[in-house]
């Protein structure tokens, strides 16, 4: 038995940056707080609204339209990108000069900043000098995004998939080269099929950065501002307001601080309540359940 006193000074090197991360979240926290329970007139005056905003926000046909915008393109999304991310990690090659071919080519759209990646389907989907748009044209298919609300929600889903889904690659081919070859070699000697090394082999191990794909994508994609308000600005109409949008709409085009803070906070609840769901779905009954049954046990 190891009596070897736990040495906690080591703390002390990462405190710093907790406290002033700490205080970077809390103050404006609280400054977003303070807003969204009182009104104001001018001149730094500010009277006691309590729950009036979020009553406001709540009841608001704009707040739920927007809310079922950006679940529904979450969704989308995350039924787009997660096959498609599993995919493609697997089809990439393990060993050899192809694989650091491979990874550098998956990184490049992540590192284009958002705003680029908005201007670049902006022209990309024009139809006067966007490939996208004028080949389309050629062919004799109208493509005006700015008119047609499900040609402007295409533009967007095919516009975050070609920028996020190298995110979800690189995570599930972080999990496939960590499993061991073992485990492979047990496989070929059972015979077992392609579809049951992925099945009972491979999903599992990927379980852990799965999750964390899930969630760094339901995430993003829930808060996504820049890319649609570049390319759409929201429209047509407000077929792509989303909440993000409506959030700024709200408090820099109208000014209204009040609602624009209680609607900042209630999305903030959302993101974390449906995180929180994903990630306790993913732990207790995901793919790694009867392991965690057996250990128990």
């Amino acid at each position: 038995m190891n009596n070897k006193p736990f040495d906690n000074k080591a703390w002390f090197f990462v405190l710093p940056v907790f406290i002033l991360v700490a205080i970077s979240a809390v103050i404006p926290l609280m400054t977003v707080v303070n807003y969204s329970v009182q009104d104001s007139f001018g001149n730094n005056q500010f009277f006691w609204a309590g729950t009036e905003w979020f009553t406001e926000v709540l009841n608001s046909d704009r707040f739920r339209d927007s809310l079922v915008r950006n679940l529904t393109f979450s969704a989308i999304i995350l039924c787009i990108e997660i096959p498609l991310g599993i995919a493609v990690a697997l089809a990439m090659p393990r060993k050899g000069i192809w694989v650091s071919v491979c990874l550098v080519l998956m990184a490049l759209p992540l590192l284009i900043p958002w705003n680029v990646v908005g201007t670049i389907w902006l022209i990309f989907g024009r139809a006067d000098i966007g490939l996208l748009g004028f080949t389309l044209a050629k062919m004799g298919i109208v493509f005006n995004y700015g008119q047609s609300w499900l040609q402007a929600w295409i533009i967007i889903i095919l516009m975050d998939v070609w920028h996020w889904t190298s995110l979800v690659v690189l995570l599930c081919y972080s999990g496939l080269v960590a499993i061991p070859e073992a485990y492979y070699q047990a496989a070929r000697i059972d015979g077992a099929s392609r579809w049951k090394v992925f099945r009972y082999i491979q999903l599992p191990k990927m379980q852990r950065v799965l999750l964390i794909a899930i969630l760094l994508r339901f995430m993003d994609s829930f808060m996504i501002y820049t890319e649609p308000f570049v390319l759409t600005g929201g429209g047509p109409g407000n077929t792509t307001t989303f909440l993000s949008i409506d959030l700024v709409k709200t408090a820099i085009g109208q000014f209204d601080l009040g609602p624009a803070a209680a609607m900042s906070l209630i999305y903030f609840l959302i993101v974390l309540l449906l995180s929180w769901v994903f990630y306790t779905v993913m732990t207790n009954y995901g793919m790694d359940a009867p392991e965690k049954r057996e250990v128990e046990s």
